[in-house]
């Protein structure tokens, strides 16, 4: 291995590993917020359960969507012929995305950043020929637009189906029953997301190893994902309130029942789109299932006006981030990186 191309490797896996921190704080809020929005989990306890458990989730659910990531979005060939920079640029893509969405307190996909940012770098330096259009349309676009579906109609027909089943329950004992279970939901939520946005990173670091020649095939070295799975627990240690605000308190006014509804759901289509290797947006998924939680006691229960800045950032998301990480690549091109 050249100096050059170990100083790219070097550059790549800081970058990932500074992706993987900040999507950690900036996606704390998937998994705690309506827990810690009904008092069902005090904050300080919900930070170190949500960590711990995105911890495991990335260790222990396999590689499937790393193996998208590193394999289906763009051609290996225009890896190999442009270095480092490509895989760089990207990672710069998305951690700009990412940091600009969490000082605006705007709940966005940490995914679709990375994946926006992929597309962005592999554009700049080959052309659209260097992107996987009909990989990209069938393992990102179909989850994207379907996910946020499933868990806004399934949200509100779990949430009827509890309420129907519940219907003479006192409602204070009722609440106390289910900010219980919200712990359950709150873990099962946390394991889902770290199955699922730590690939990503694992999938960029493995294909910059192999494009490197420094293993033999794309499969995920255990130590890549231990590092992967470490920097986002790190993250989410970190905390991340500004978003959490947003998630927990401004689309909705949730009881108990209606975070636990909202999670179960979201988080079982996260582990489901993982299985299948679908980088699915955690965000995407768990702001549907608390609209379709709350509009299944009244229309007017969600703040739609909330709901529409954050369905605009899912909508700006790919592009914005695609289009930063091409001028990242031409800027890293000029000076030669």
């Amino acid at each position: 291995m050249t100096q050059s191309t170990f100083m790219g490797l070097l550059a790549i896996f800081c970058l990932a590993v500074t992706f993987d921190y900040i999507n950690g704080f900036h996606d704390t809020a998937n998994a705690i917020a309506t827990s810690v929005a009904t008092r069902a989990i005090k904050p300080e306890f919900a930070i170190l359960l949500s960590a711990t458990a995105n911890f495991v989730g990335a260790l222990v659910f396999g590689t499937a969507v790393a193996s998208t990531v590193g394999s289906k979005i763009v051609d290996d060939h225009l890896i190999l012929e442009n270095g480092s920079t490509v895989l760089m640029a990207a990672l710069l893509g998305a951690i700009a995305w990412n940091l600009i969405t969490w000082r605006l307190s705007i709940p966005s996909s940490s995914s679709h950043a990375l994946i926006g940012g992929l597309i962005g770098g592999a554009w700049a330096a080959a052309g659209s020929g260097a992107v996987q259009w009909d990989q990209f349309a069938g393992k990102v676009l179909v989850p994207l637009f379907s996910s946020p579906i499933l868990g806004l109609v399934i949200g509100f027909g779990l949430m009827i189906a509890i309420l129907n089943i519940f219907v003479r329950a006192n409602p204070r004992r009722m609440n106390d029953r289910f900010r219980k279970l919200q712990i359950a939901s709150a873990t099962y939520m946390a394991l889902a997301h770290g199955s699922n946005d730590a690939q990503k990173t694992m999938g960029i670091m493995t294909l910059a190893l192999f494009t490197a020649g420094s293993i033999p095939d794309k499969t995920v070295p255990v130590w890549v994902i231990l590092i992967a799975a470490t920097a986002m627990s790190l993250g989410t240690a970190a905390g991340g309130w500004r978003i959490m605000k947003t998630m927990g308190q401004k689309v909705v006014r949730l009881d108990p029942v209606h975070g636990f509804a909202a999670e179960t759901t979201a988080a079982s289509i996260i582990m489901v789109a993982s299985h299948f290797g679908m980088p699915v947006s955690t965000t995407h998924v768990i702001s549907s299932a608390i609209m379709g939680v709350g509009s299944s006691e009244s229309m007017k229960a969600v703040r739609w006006g909330v709901a529409r800045s954050i369905v605009t950032a899912w909508v700006l998301t790919i592009p914005a981030s695609a289009v930063i990480a091409a001028a990242c690549y031409m800027a890293l091109h000029l000076v030669g990186a």
